[in-house]
């Protein structure tokens, strides 16, 4: 099992193997060979031979946070909705204070997925009617300055104009007019948060799954495809198959600011478990200060 070693995520491989273990046993698996496919916030990792792919929340994460997430998938799959699906277990498993999830692994060819086709389950999504479920409202600023409660590694100065940048930034969402209704938005849509299905793409990673504008999933795109060195005609594919380009919204600048930080801030809260990141992160601080919309961010 020499598969899981140290990761990025801060687990060791010791006790992701005791995890591991005893989630197969519950469910019923093979655990043997397994793959360590990210480990930066949650621990996830294959189980090839079984067809799997075994999700493990990081201590303290709260079980009702993540059973409400398997409650939604679980509304999402039998609506057909375009989702990696659940496997079929009663989930989540309680192990050591960690939640652990289980879905159905989805080879994948060598072939990116495109911001256009992001657009068809997005638009989707943003269509269903809100379940009677008790999801979160989506809340970016309040995000934020929980991350900045929790940041330790920065410089002072550093610290200091996120803070400052979020006062304003929440001030001038105040203003911001809405066109779209409120709508379930998946929160984190991203290339690499959704897969291939046979001759579809389907939404994956759930974690972020919440009510509130849409208009902040579009802004999450817009801002991937800028900052991780899309070009102008990649974003502009996904603004033209959803039939909506956020970047003529009055509201964009605001917008895209306010995504921005929560990405800058998540990554800073996240670096005493990946240190290797911290050049990285104070690169896009300085570039937030330079009001460098444009500089290239390298993915973490």
């Amino acid at each position: 099992m020499n598969n899981l070693t140290p990761t990025p995520g801060g687990y060791d491989g010791p006790e992701v193997r005791a995890i591991l273990a005893r989630v197969c046993a519950a469910a019923g698996l093979n655990g043997s060979n397994p793959q360590l496919l990210r480990g930066h916030t949650n621990a996830v990792i294959l189980l090839e031979s079984e067809g799997v792919v075994v999700k493990i929340a990081r201590r303290g994460t709260p079980s009702a946070r993540v059973a409400r997430t398997v409650q939604a998938v679980r509304h999402l799959m039998r609506l057909g909705f375009p989702t990696v699906p659940l496997h079929p277990v009663e989930q989540p498993i309680l192990v050591d204070e960690h939640a652990v999830t289980i879905w159905t692994y989805l080879p994948q060819p060598d072939r990116p997925i495109s911001a256009e086709e992001l657009a068809r389950p997005l638009r989707a999504l943003h269509a269903l009617d809100i379940p009677p479920l008790d999801l979160p409202a989506h809340d970016n600023i309040r995000a934020i300055r929980r991350s900045l409660s929790a940041i330790s590694a920065l410089r002072a100065e550093e610290t200091d104009f996120l803070t400052d940048r979020v006062d304003e930034l929440e001030a001038e969402v105040n203003s911001v007019q809405f066109s779209l209704p409120p709508a379930l938005i998946q929160g984190d849509p991203q290339h690499r948060n959704a897969l291939r299905a046979q001759d579809k793409v389907v939404l994956c990673d759930w974690d972020t799954l919440a009510v509130g504008q849409p208009e902040w999933d579009l802004i999450t795109v817009e801002v991937h495809c800028r900052r991780f060195g899309y070009d102008p005609l990649h974003y502009q594919a996904f603004a033209d198959a959803y039939g909506r380009d956020i970047t003529l919204e009055p509201g964009y600048k605001t917008l895209a600011a306010i995504r921005e930080l929560r990405m800058v801030t998540t990554n800073a809260r996240k670096i005493h478990h990946a240190p290797a990141t911290i050049t990285e992160v104070q690169r896009r601080v300085q570039g937030l200060r330079d009001n460098d919309t444009d500089l290239r961010w390298h993915i973490l």
